[in-house]
């Protein structure tokens, strides 16, 4: 059987169910826990500002540099 059900964490050991559940006292259950849709979207922003800002350093308008401009090459380079 599995069915999901909203809590509010009490402490490190407690939660409280948002509704009840029937389930026998003593029974083992598995706690699966998912980030807040908020927390969620957060990061996707986040995601997509850093992909923006590698697009802007490494996208297309990129300019290609002669290897007359190295100063100092790098001996394990191989092409």
């Amino acid at each position: 059987m599995e069915h999901s059900v909203e809590a509010q964490v009490i402490d490190s050991r407690h939660l409280k169910l948002k509704k009840p559940i029937k389930i026998a006292p003593g029974s083992t259950v598995m706690i699966t826990i998912e980030e807040p849709a908020e927390a969620i979207a957060e990061d996707q922003e986040w995601y997509l500002l850093s992909s923006q800002s590698l697009e802007e350093a490494y996208g297309e308008a990129e300019p290609d540099y002669s290897l007359d401009r190295i100063k100092i090459p790098n001996p394990e380079y191989q092409p």
